[in-house]
């Protein structure tokens, strides 16, 4: 049986001193436990799984920063990404998965809900496995050791009025019924480090008939994963539509749970705030995207008054890093407000641990897999934090978490473990340079094509 010890070990009631836990041979944790007091073991804290991701757009960061218009938005941004995703195919899927994954695991991320919508041939034509892109994710997923909730995305029509999906939006679609199919072939694979979910493109992609037919057909544990209120254009859309603004009308005619995660939310009234909040759900704010593509703020501080539940995302890869989406959740409140220290709870005073505890509380229930906090029944999944480094001078329980997350831009994950098993050590993952080669021959031919 394999153990960890810490010198300090992070719970949501406080750090724990010379505490540890052991690891079954699953890479469970099996019981919590006293350590031997030691001044050189680490300070060890849960992993942080990353809610909302599409792998293949990790490729063309940083390629959509040059304006095309004076009114560049979302929209154009994403006639680029079209532009991009036409050229992929399962072995550069795979290639930049890994790339992305490994950096996720460097940085803190020990789990991944993959929002998976490249599913065909770049002319929309089926694979002769029509599971062919989806398994490049699990493969990439299984090479690199991070756990994956891969959720495969219905995509179904063009916009609210039902048009037919674009010429290259064809390798995203499905109907219901091979959608379904999909599902069932992907699940019967699952194990230990996959989990299958669904993912609903959006209101605007997946009609309301289609909707319902599939919801009734999951099953009933399913994790269900939906685009929503990302921007004001789709808000005016579907009021113009439907009557109704996007959450308004998910809430009223589905019956939203735990089980849905809504990626992004942003623009929302403070009804549809209180009401998402009571439905239990969670929701993934992905706030370098949201900021690199002008969507807008989440409304933070109404929601978590309202104890609704949430988690992070990275999205679009703009960024990789847990940290720094915490810390611009919190930056743009502040921006906002013209105040300081905006995400904090009564019971808790530090920023930087009221992130924390959001984060780690909906891990196991956005994902559908026991993670998140350190207890037992739940993964050994758990960062070692560097704290020999500058920034940790001097460290005290009290200020830890806080200088982790707004202490420069060093990356301040020392070793990490998924499922009991080191995947990073010194901050380096055990297969950095043979997946960056890897990666480097994949661009050079999407580049090329």
């Amino acid at each position: 049986m394999k153990t960890a010890d810490a010198a300090m070990l992070w719970t949501p009631a406080g750090w724990q001193a010379d505490s540890g836990f052991d690891i079954d041979d699953r890479g469970g944790i099996s019981a919590l436990r006293s350590a031997e007091p030691s001044e050189s073991g680490g300070w060890i804290v849960p992993g942080i799984a990353n809610l909302h991701s599409h792998a293949f757009q990790r490729a063309m960061a940083g390629m959509a920063e040059r304006q095309t218009n004076p009114s560049d938005s979302f929209w154009t941004w994403r006639e680029t990404m079209y532009h991009f995703a036409a050229r992929f195919d399962p072995d550069s899927l795979h290639a930049v998965a890994s790339q992305l994954y490994a950096e996720m695991l460097e940085a803190g991320y020990t789990s991944v809900c993959e929002f998976h919508y490249l599913h065909h041939a770049p002319d929309g034509h089926a694979y002769a496995d029509p599971a062919a892109m989806s398994r490049a994710l699990v493969a990439a997923a299984r090479d690199t050791g991070i756990r994956v909730t891969l959720l495969p995305v219905l995509y179904m029509t063009g916009g609210f009025d039902g048009r037919a999906l674009g010429a290259r939006q064809q390798r995203f679609g499905h109907d219901v019924d091979a959608y379904l199919r999909l599902l069932d072939l992907l699940r019967a694979e699952a194990g230990d480090r996959l989990r299958v979910g669904c993912a609903l493109h959006s209101l605007r992609a997946v009609p309301a008939d289609a909707m319902r037919t599939v919801l009734e057909a999951l099953p009933t544990d399913s994790r269900i994963h939906i685009h929503i209120a990302e921007q004001v254009g789709e808000v005016q859309d579907c009021l113009a539509l439907r009557n109704a603004r996007p959450v308004e009308w998910l809430l009223d005619n589905v019956e939203v749970d735990r089980r849905w995660t809504l990626v992004h939310a942003t623009h929302l009234t403070a009804e549809e705030t209180r009401r998402v909040a009571g439905s239990g759900a969670t929701v993934a704010i992905c706030t370098t995207t949201e900021g690199n593509l002008g969507d807008g703020l989440f409304p933070l501080r109404d929601y978590l008054d309202a104890n609704g539940a949430w988690g992070v995302g990275s999205d679009s890869h703009i960024s990789v890093s847990p940290v720094e989406e915490l810390r611009w959740l919190e930056y743009g409140q502040r921006l906002v407000t013209r105040h300081r220290n905006i995400a904090v709870r009564p019971d808790c005073s530090s920023v930087g641990e009221t992130l924390l505890r959001g984060v780690v509380a909906s891990a196991a229930q956005a994902s559908g897999q026991p993670v998140g906090m350190l207890a037992p029944g739940a993964c050994a999944d758990y960062l070692v934090l560097d704290t020999d480094a500058p920034h940790f001078a001097g460290v005290q329980a009290s200020d830890a978490i806080d200088r982790w997350i707004f202490s420069g831009n060093r990356n301040l994950v020392r070793d990490v473990f998924v499922g009991g098993e080191q995947v990073v050590k010194n901050g380096m993952h055990r297969d950095r340079e043979a997946i960056a080669g890897r990666y480097r021959n994949a661009m050079k031919v999407l580049l090329q094509a």
